[in-house]
């Protein structure tokens, strides 16, 4: 009786303490391994993001960020292809359970402007820019979504076995555009076949205004489209002292800039949504007494519907030509063309809705901001498969935002307490979307 009071004792210890066992320490789920992988590899990033920085690197020439980050990706053991848009890397990691195929993307590009920023790791890197030399910077911040894309990776690798689908993790050159002659950005890797066979895509941007932890994004178009343009205007050449003999391009050049500002005032419905027309440089000239014979007149445009840019190239167009036709001149108006807009589809974003706010908590999530007139061409891979764009902050917490330098400026500088919350994301919105749509 004894024994078998000693046996009966034993086993309601036994299960007495698993129960307990269990309850103190249950088996994480895949949402929670992520997050805990994603704060293990926080300092990983931070260093990653400083190898970067420094290693600043122009459009299209992007060549020792690129063999960084594939050699990073090979070490995961994923599939890697090189070489893609000319100096781009993608990643491909399949989940060990069936799914969507969805891809991450982050830019590697920097931009030709003189750091400025009091960092140990400040960039001193050169690179040429329409034939001339010029410093290099991460102006914009690429610099971190390439580390933040790399720790993803990471992440997502280590629970693989539970993922679902495949992802394919864009690493991109050129987003803030080719070289004059060339091609490159996302429109390469559409026109390539990078997103043939996804189903969705995903992409963010840190943001140096923005308080780190903070989140910001909208449905529809989010970010403008975005044309360039040049204006050609022909006159006659003759001596600065005598006018009348010639026909000045520089004064018509004066009046199309005044008068092309009723474009956008007084032809567009502005209440529907915002569009700019900037004229960014005028050349033309010599010397201070001859009046030239052409001048050259260069500028954006940036709108966010469709119809009101057709409008604006209309109307914009007539003004160029009548204005220099009243002064006797010609001119040639020539609308390049750009980036759509960035336009987040609205029922991806729905969808992922509850995402942001689990990772961000719904205090610092700003789920319909307003759209704004910078662009980006992520927009290409949204005109084929749903994208969903957002912001992270990359601002110290704390920091009044008027004392942070804008992007791409010299002073230019965004914190990497930022990084975490675009690894979580990343991770999660991976994670979620494969669970919702398996």
């Amino acid at each position: 009786m004894k024994r078998l009071l000693a046996v009966f004792f034993t086993i309601a210890m036994v299960v007495t303490l698993t129960s307990s066992s269990y309850k103190n320490d249950p088996k994480p789920s895949l949402k929670e391994k992520v997050i805990a992988l994603a704060k293990e590899v926080e300092p990983k990033v931070v260093n990653w993001r400083h190898w970067v920085h420094q290693n600043a690197e122009l459009s299209n020439r992007e060549f020792k960020t690129a063999a960084y980050v594939a050699a990073h990706l090979k070490s995961l053991g994923l599939e890697v292809q090189e070489g893609v848009a000319k100096t781009g890397v993608v990643g491909i990691l399949k989940g060990g359970k069936p799914g969507p195929v969805i891809g991450l993307r982050a830019d590697m590009d920097g931009l030709p402007v003189k750091e400025r920023a009091n960092i140990p790791w400040a960039s001193k890197q050169m690179g040429e820019y329409n034939g001339e030399p010029v410093p290099v910077m991460h102006a914009c911040g690429h610099d971190t979504h390439v580390a933040i894309l790399m720790g993803v990776a990471e992440v997502l690798n280590s629970v693989k076995k539970d993922l679902r689908g495949t992802v394919k993790f864009i690493f991109q050159p050129a987003e803030e555009g080719a070289p004059p002659g060339e091609e490159g950005g996302a429109a390469l890797m559409v026109k390539e076949g990078v997103v043939e066979g996804m189903d969705a895509i995903f992409g963010l941007h840190i943001n140096s205004k923005t308080e780190a932890g903070k989140v910001r994004y909208r449905p529809n178009g989010i970010m403008a489209a975005v044309n360039s343009f040049n204006i050609k205007i022909k006159g006659v050449q003759t001596h600065g002292s005598t006018p009348w003999t010639g026909i000045d391009p520089i004064v018509t050049a004066a009046q199309i800039i005044n008068n092309a500002q009723t474009v956008v005032s007084r032809s567009l419905p502005l209440t529907k949504a915002a569009a700019v027309l900037t004229f960014g440089k005028i050349e033309g000239g010599v010397r201070s007494n001859i009046i030239p014979e052409e001048v050259e007149l260069v500028g954006t445009i940036r709108t966010l519907d469709a119809q009101m840019r057709e409008t604006l190239f209309k109307r914009f167009d007539t003004i160029v030509k009548n204005t220099a036709e009243s002064n006797g001149a010609e001119a040639i108006l020539t609308i390049n063309k750009g980036y759509p807009v960035t336009f987040n589809d609205p029922e991806l974003t729905a969808m992922m809705a509850n995402t942001f706010t689990e990772i961000a908590g719904a205090e610092n999530v700003v789920s319909n901001m307003d759209a704004i007139t910078g662009a980006e061409d992520f927009s290409f891979f949204q005109e084929q498969i749903p994208g969903l764009y957002f912001f992270i902050g990359g601002m110290r917490k704390g920091q009044d935002p008027a004392t942070s330098a804008p992007h791409h400026t010299p002073d230019f500088y965004v914190d990497d307490s930022g990084l975490l919350t675009g690894i979580k994301l990343l991770s999660r919105l991976t994670v979620d979307y494969g669970e919702k749509k398996k």
